[in-house]
């Protein structure tokens, strides 16, 4: 586990993740992943720590609305949200962390679209 660094292209929000440096993602299928290219990383809540720009965050929620997606007020940028696959979890946005740090990257396709049928090809949080 090493320590990674990230946050969103105006650089207000920044956070930092206990990880692995040899990350596994999933690209979701879905719609709202679909339209963002989002690969995610989903760790445990006390593995996350937001650093700054908690006043920066806009909620989004849509379906049934257990899923918190953040989003920067300036730019825009999704860097983590709280995903309804892990409630108790926090789902980093891969594109948003920092290069130092991350050794390699495999994403691996995960079929939300069909996301009721498939939830348990998702990886469980480490605890």
């Amino acid at each position: 586990m090493t320590t990674l660094h990230g946050g969103c292209h105006c650089g207000k929000v920044r956070f930092e993740v206990e990880a692995a440096a040899d990350i596994e993602a999933d690209q979701c299928n879905c719609s709202i992943c679909r339209m963002s290219g989002y690969p995610h990383l989903i760790v445990a809540k006390r593995d996350f720590r937001l650093r700054s720009g908690e006043e920066q965050l806009q909620t989004y929620q849509f379906g049934s609305r257990v899923a918190r997606h953040y989003f920067c007020r300036d730019c825009g940028i999704k860097s983590f949200y709280v995903p309804r696959s892990h409630p108790d979890g926090i789902s980093v946005n891969v594109n948003c962390l920092d290069r130092e740090g991350v050794r390699s990257l495999r994403v691996v396709p995960f079929d939300g679209e069909n996301w009721e049928q498939n939830i348990y090809k998702l990886s469980p949080i480490n605890d």
